[in-house]
């Protein structure tokens, strides 16, 4: 029997993304209703531009009809009903990243986001209240802070079939433990390539986190964290250490309208420990520690944590030569 992979026909038609992803982000439809919006240039603002796309109130489709890099000198806001699809070419964003602030529905698809010199700013920022979000096949790399930061009650959130690679701090999942309505947050993380990151795959605080079908290597101070209320639940995940054995931390917190410091909880289910890999999992405290993903999706793509799958995730995530599909500009 073969690898079970997810979305296997969703390249088929142009709109065949939305409302698809796995997870928590599972409703995101981003642009599906809008018109197609192609960028025509490599500008960083104007006509044709990526961020004259994305600054629309209408839903859009956003398509590219050029490749190159886009030099943003200022972080681009991502307006609701969005999906940034970069099929089809070869696109690259530097500079400055992505900041979805305030919004919903959006899909991001198939991107390269590279800091570079002078970067200074996350690659992706999702903050405050932002929710139905889907990050799909992007190449993070080299920013200033996180890679993705989620906080302030941002939720419903899938990051899928992505590659983390030359960086420290990657995934954040709740900024400050005095934000307690990060408890509302819920982030499904799966089938990404951490690719010798130094932390945060994620770190998580408060929040409800399922990850599954990850290959995590490399890090340099752990692979994941629970902190201050979270919980996490880990799936069939690959964690293959280099010179820090130790996969799962926990870090003790006071939350805002607590008394005492605590830490998270972390339920490891079928996960992989490769070689001399220590998982420094902590026994839950009893039943109802972590959650349950079924109490909140029924269905997931979800295969044992094998060689074949570990080969997969090292070659086929992040940005990749994806055809676009067939469109019309209507």
């Amino acid at each position: 029997m073969g690898l079970q992979l997810p979305y296997g026909n969703l390249d088929s038609s142009l709109r065949g993304l939305a409302g698809q992803a796995e997870g928590f982000g599972r409703f995101a439809v981003g642009g599906q209703n809008g018109a197609v919006y192609p960028v025509t240039t490599l500008a960083d603002d104007g006509p044709g531009s990526l961020r004259y796309g994305c600054r629309k109130k209408e839903a859009v489709w956003i398509i590219f009809q050029v490749s190159g890099t886009i030099q943003l000198s200022s972080y681009l806001s991502v307006s609701s009903y969005k999906t940034i699809d970069g099929r089809g070419q070869k696109i690259k964003l530097t500079g400055k990243g992505l900041r979805l602030k305030e919004c919903e529905h959006v899909i991001i698809c198939n991107l390269r986001l590279e800091g570079g010199v002078g970067a200074d700013a996350d690659a992706i920022q999702i903050k405050p209240n932002s929710h139905h979000i889907w990050i799909d096949r992007c190449s993070l790399s080299d920013f200033a802070d996180g890679l993705v930061d989620i906080s302030r009650q941002s939720t419903d959130i899938t990051i899928s079939r992505c590659h983390f690679a030359n960086h420290n701090k990657t995934i954040l999942i709740g900024a400050d433990p005095s934000h307690v309505g990060d408890r509302c947050m819920r982030v499904t993380i799966h089938h990404c390539f951490f690719d010798g990151t130094r932390q945060r795959h994620p770190r998580v605080r408060f929040g409800r986190v399922h990850l599954y079908n990850n290959y995590t290597t490399n890090w340099g101070i752990y692979a994941v964290c629970a902190s201050v209320d979270s919980q996490v639940y880990s799936q069939c995940n690959i964690y293959e250490a280099g010179h820090k054995k130790i996969a799962f931390k926990y870090y003790k917190e006071k939350a805002g309208d607590k008394d005492e410091e605590c830490s998270g909880w972390i339920k490891s289910e079928g996960d992989l420990f490769v070689g001399e890999t220590e998982s420094g999992l902590v026994e839950c405290g009893g039943e109802g520690s972590v959650f349950d993903p079924c109490e909140y999706y029924q269905k997931w793509t979800v295969a044992p944590p094998t060689h074949e799958l570990k080969h997969y995730l090292q070659h086929c995530t992040g940005c990749q030569h994806i055809c676009l599909p067939s469109h019309s500009l209507n």
